[in-house]
């Protein structure tokens, strides 16, 4: 339970990174489990929680597409429908606004500076769509984030 204590201390972690500390550590697999669930029923292990927590911390410091929290939260061992439930709830917050088009283009921001020290419009414009497909948004909100904040001249 100390070892467990220690893991989620440093910073909230999902039920399979706890497994996978502790386990890697050399506890065996029945204790783990009864671990697990005591740190479950205690509160201080929800998968939901985790999952809304990366996606918040990940929206203000390194933003993500759908795409790429998703990949994300599947490497943390996060439950898909879990996963799907967080990425609706963040769609809900503001109807009005696309979650991944406000994230994109704070991405862009962002990466502005370095952005603009590509002197060619044309390859400037090839970054930017680059490296927000490399964070996961798909095409068609790369297309508009980069014409939204790299208009053509």
């Amino acid at each position: 339970m100390e070892a467990a204590a220690a893991f989620i201390g440093a910073r909230p972690r999902s039920e399979a990174e706890t497994r996978g500390r502790l386990l890697k550590l050399g506890y065996p697999e029945v204790l783990v489990d009864e671990v697990l669930i005591r740190l479950i029923e205690m509160n201080y292990l929800d998968d939901e929680a985790f999952a809304r927590a990366w996606v918040d911390s990940r929206d203000r410091s390194r933003p993500r597409g759908s795409a790429g929290l998703k990949r994300e939260l599947l490497l943390k061992g996060v439950a898909r429908d879990t996963i799907d439930t967080v990425l609706a709830e963040r769609e809900k917050v503001a109807p009005e606004a696309d979650p991944d088009m406000s994230a994109a283009r704070a991405l862009l921001a962002r990466r502005g500076a370095a952005l603009e020290r590509e002197p060619d419009e044309r390859r400037r414009r090839q970054k930017a769509y680059a490296l927000l497909a490399r964070n996961g948004f798909d095409a068609d909100v790369c297309r508009e984030a980069v014409d939204a904040e790299l208009p053509r001249p």
